[in-house]
């Protein structure tokens, strides 16, 4: 006799939530990274004072009793003729006709300028609702924000909640795109490179680290251990022993900062071998520039 097995429990049941994508976007330094990392309370993207730290975009996934955002945090906004700026800049671009909602973010703390003016005639043609954030309001030279925007500020959250609750308005409700406890979907290679170029902008000086590329040469993961072996690559020689510093001072102390960040994220041990080499105009050559950012 056949016996009809009831396979219904087995069967996850589909969760459905508000769900869709927003880009974030802004000029350099607008906040967006930091806001991406406090609404979280994870590491997702890279944070330096100095502009263009992000350079690619990165997805940060919020998940909440009913609802699952995925953010696009997206490099910022910024005028150049490089060929490098150039790829970046498109990314965003991208970014906003994936998106099913606009986050532009305006930092009151400065003045704008071209590149706010470049972002207004880039929104012009989005079909699209876009929210308007005013960030930093923190800051005691903050400017008064317009009516019509939201301020947040991503030292307290203040504004966070009013942010999402506007969002949620305009996303439709759908199954999710990710399980609940993801938070980002970069790979373990992603994550390493954004924390190593952290770490780079933070120790060294203005321009320097746009003309560094950095490259995870093997990656291997032995005894609850993760090893890495990572090459720094310069466009010129003469910035070889800025990067090395003296008796190998600064690159040591990238790599060390980058490790003890990194054992936070992953929770596991973490050793990072730092090379640096020449790659002799790298940041102007199309396949190398198509390989990393394209």
């Amino acid at each position: 006799m056949a016996v009809e097995l009831d396979i219904s429990q087995f069967i996850k049941p589909t969760i459905e939530k508000k769900v869709g994508y927003v880009a974030l976007i802004g000029r350099p330094n607008s906040g967006k990274s930091t806001f991406i990392n406090a609404l979280i309370d994870e590491k997702v993207s890279a944070v330096s004072s100095k502009p263009q730290t992000t350079q690619k975009t990165i997805r940060g996934i919020y998940n909440d009793i009913d609802s699952q955002i995925i953010f696009f945090d997206t490099p910022g906004i910024h005028e150049s003729k490089e060929d490098l700026n150039i790829i970046i800049n498109s990314q965003a671009e991208t970014s906003l006709n994936d998106a099913d909602v606009i986050v532009r973010f305006i930092d009151l703390s400065r003045q704008r300028g071209e590149e706010e003016e470049k972002i207004g005639e880039l929104l012009k043609w989005i079909k699209k609702p876009v929210i308007l954030v005013y960030s930093k309001s923190d800051l005691k030279h903050a400017t008064e924000a317009r009516k019509d925007a939201i301020s947040i500020s991503s030292r307290n959250k203040n504004g966070f909640q009013k942010l999402l609750a506007t969002i949620k308005k305009s996303l439709p409700i759908g199954p999710l795109f990710y399980d609940e406890d993801y938070y980002t979907d970069q790979d373990m290679e992603t994550r390493i490179r954004e924390i190593i170029r952290e770490k780079i902008f933070q120790n060294l000086g203005e321009e320097l680290p746009y003309d560094v590329l950095v490259d995870i040469d093997n990656l291997e993961e032995e005894n609850g251990m993760i090893k890495a072996l990572v090459m720094l690559y310069v466009a010129k020689d003469s910035q070889k022993n800025i990067l090395i510093g003296k008796n190998g001072v600064v690159l040591q102390n990238i790599g060390k900062l980058a490790r003890v960040e990194l054992e936070k994220i992953l929770e596991k041990k973490v050793f990072i071998l730092l090379r640096v080499k020449t790659m002799s105009k790298w940041n102007k050559n199309p396949n190398v520039l198509k390989k990393y950012f394209g």
